[in-house]
């Protein structure tokens, strides 16, 4: 809070200077009646006079007060255009860089503590076009420069370029005015330098930029298209290029605009979600959790029990459910909607067209204004020697091998340490399974901090998991009959026998077969798209996996609705892409999700904060529930309820994240969630509790020893 003291002094003094020199205010008559003892004086000593008129200058700039019009026509008076005009410059240039470094030293940080997040969109614009910006706003007298001044100290714009793009911004404007203080003696009053005509074309001079820019987007956008022949009219307003999570929602808000929308899926409609990753893996997992409750019944005062199953049962209930949900996702839905469903492999022949081939062999194609690609991704598999004579399953095959199986694997290797790794090896463990996980790296779910790694591995082995990690797998193969994986720890070398491998060592965007190299759309891991989505061809839009930068359903959608509308209403207005509040779960038992930052995230970029924690292991709910483990741990900003970020491990975790999405999304810190009612007794209670150790923490001493004393006297004591 210094630093804004020391501004607000600062100010106080400044507000002083204008109202005291205020009471005689500056006119033309008064400034006539010094010019001729200041040329005088400027006759003995020009160098000196030039020196404290530059001075001068510098330093009214810098305490931002009103006087720079009277001082730039003194000096063009004495001076003269030429002369006159360079001290103005060079003297305004450095004076606003000072109170630029002013404002950056006492105010940003002190402001971005407040409102940080609200300033993440603007701060990355100014990281990007600040110096464009900056520029527009120099061109043009109107805007007092004083503001702009303190206002861009709080931006991320570099110094040298606020100093070098204000000093040529400006330049016209110093001019103006240096050139009439040469024709001092014609004026009438000062309001008559800036005359309308003088206003509108400052004002045109600052659209120049703007109009330079469009123009150049509008050379580029010429360029991209150059070697393509448009069509003269569309069938289409979108085609969207599979249906999975973004492709579906692409598809459903471009019917609801009424938008004349093709859905084209070449597999199967809700895509990786529905059918082989977030609704199978949920529905084992909760068939895993039973069997685990029922061995250890006990623990809530029940006899304990063996579970009876049918593995392939069970996956016949994990296709049950699949089934269940699929009418969401079904053509029949979205043809209701108002979608035209193909199902075919689609192709793009230029950037309006799309040729689709059905199973049959046939073809079709279609032109359309605009595209989304949501093509999804498919599980990587690496080039593991001896991988393919082994046979191996990941998580899109499993569930169609697993259910024509009638016994749980015997022995199985899980290939990878990530959020799928982890929740198969934990469910496959609690059917029964000799699990052994293998991961390369040096702990678990590497991208969370170093203790609930710790937390999920103690979990995935106190389940039976064998988890071996800094284990490098070299290769595979076969011998006398038996399936093995030989992995290195440490220069150590060893063979692991398995009845089944199950490779999740992470996915891979879809690239290949749309036709993406023949328009040279750049895609190396994901396809390259801007702020916007948009790919190389501003008509030509990506979302979802295969765009990144998350590989989640949510954010699938999230994205899809971008740009499903910037690809209809982009002509008008576009919209950016918004990241700031993105959570995700880990679904093993307990359960790991998270917003925001984390500590190692934290730790690594550098960023300020304190960390507050809330053991669930105290809360009425989880022990009346049997599940009194795990915690809420949230990073503010220092000394601040503003939330950084949020990690829960514990039952329900990505059930109770929600409540800190809602708070970071808009704004909300730890005392808004501190003061709102939650049920009792529920497991929501551990983010109420959770703000309130961050309220004890930040309870002022002084004040609990005059309350203390307050309540003495109260007694009489």
């Amino acid at each position: 809070m210094k630093k804004p003291l020391i501004f607000a002094a600062l100010a106080a003094v400044v507000s002083y200077l204008i109202w005291h020199i205020g009471r005689t205010p500056p006119d033309l008559a008064m400034l006539r009646s010094y010019l001729d003892d200041l040329a005088a004086l400027k006759a003995e000593s020009p160098v000196l006079v030039a020196a404290y008129f530059f001075l001068a200058y510098v330093l009214v700039t810098a305490l931002s007060l009103p006087f720079a019009v009277w001082i730039s026509l003194a000096i063009g008076a004495l001076f003269g255009f030429g002369w006159g005009l360079l001290i103005v410059s060079f003297a305004s240039t450095i004076g606003a860089t000072l109170a630029f470094l002013v404002s950056r030293y006492l105010l940003s940080d002190w402001v971005h503590d407040r409102f940080g997040s609200r300033l993440a969109a603007i701060d990355e614009g100014m990281r990007r076009d600040g110096a464009f910006y900056l520029f527009t706003l120099r061109l043009i007298p109107v805007f007092p420069f004083f503001a702009i001044n303190l206002l861009m100290g709080l931006t991320p714009i570099r110094v040298l370029t606020y100093y070098l793009v204000s000093q040529v911004g400006m330049l016209a404007g110093t001019a103006v005015y240096v050139n009439a203080g040469t024709q001092i003696g014609q004026l009438e009053s000062v309001s008559g330098i800036l005359s309308l005509p003088m206003i509108l074309s400052f004002a045109l001079l600052g659209m120049f930029p703007w109009i330079a820019k469009l123009a150049l987007s509008v050379i580029r956008r010429r360029r991209v298209y150059s070697r393509w022949r448009r069509p003269a009219r569309f069938e289409r307003n979108l085609i969207v290029i599979g249906g999975g999570a973004a492709g579906l929602v692409s598809a459903y808000i471009a019917a609801a605009v009424k938008a004349k929308v093709t859905l084209i899926e070449g597999h199967r409609m809700g895509g990786d979600c529905l059918n082989y990753g977030c609704v199978p893996s949920k529905a084992l997992i909760r068939s895993a959790k039973l069997a685990h409750q029922m061995r250890h019944a006990d623990h809530y005062g029940l006899a304990p029990a063996s579970p009876e199953f049918s593995f392939r049962r069970v996956f016949e209930r994990i296709h049950q459910v699949i089934a269940a949900i699929e009418p969401h996702d079904s053509v029949e839905r979205y043809e209701g909607l108002g979608v035209e469903v193909l199902q075919g492999q689609a192709r793009l022949v230029d950037p309006w067209t799309v040729e689709v081939t059905f199973p049959d062999g046939t073809k079709r194609s279609l032109t359309t204004r605009a595209m989304v690609l949501a093509t999804g991704a498919a599980p990587f598999v690496p080039p593991l020697p001896g991988l393919d004579e082994v046979g191996y399953l990941t998580s899109d095959t499993l569930w169609d091998s697993f259910v024509q199986r009638d016994e749980v694997p015997r022995r199985l290797v899980i290939l990878g340490g990530g959020p799928i790794g982890c929740e198969l090896a934990q469910s496959f463990a609690r059917l029964g399974a000799e699990v052994t996980q293998i991961e390369m790296l040096p702990r678990i779910m590497i991208r969370e901090d170093a203790e609930v790694s710790e937390y999920a591995r103690r979990s995935l082995e106190a389940d039976g998991v064998r988890v071996l990690t800094g284990h490098k797998a070299i290769a595979c193969g076969v011998s006398d009959g038996a399936k093995w994986i030989e992995v290195e720890a440490g220069g150590t070398r060893f063979r692991i026998e398995f009845d089944d491998i199950i490779v999740a060592v992470g996915r891979a965007a879809r690239l290949k077969g749309y036709g993406l190299e023949d328009l040279g759309i750049p895609a190396n891991r994901v396809i390259e798209t801007n702020e916007y989505l948009e790919t190389l061809y501003p008509n030509i839009f990506a979302a979802g996996d295969v765009a990144g930068p998350y590989q989640f359903t949510h954010t699938a959608a999230h994205q899809a609705w971008f740009a499903a509308v910037n690809a209809l209403f982009g002509f008008a207005r576009r919209f950016k892409a918004d990241y700031r509040v993105v959570p995700w779960a880990t679904f093993t038992d307990p359960e790991v999700a998270r917003v925001g930052l984390n500590e190692q995230e934290a730790r690594e970029k550098g960023i300020p904060h304190e960390v507050t924690r809330f053991g669930i292991d105290d809360l009425d709910r989880a022990i009346a529930d049997g599940s009194a483990h795990g915690f809420v741990k949230v990073l503010t900003v220092p000394g601040r309820d503003r939330i950084l970020g949020v990690t829960i491990v514990g039952e329900h975790a990505g059930d109770l994240l929600a409540e800190f999405v809602l708070a970071m999304k808009h704004g909300l810190g730890l005392n808004k969630i501190l003061g709102t009612i939650h049920t009792y007794p529920t497991l929501a209670e551990a983010n109420k509790f959770a703000a309130g150790e961050w309220r004890k923490a930040h309870v002022n001493p002084s004040v609990l020893r005059w309350l203390e004393r307050l309540h003495d006297w109260r007694r009489g004591a």
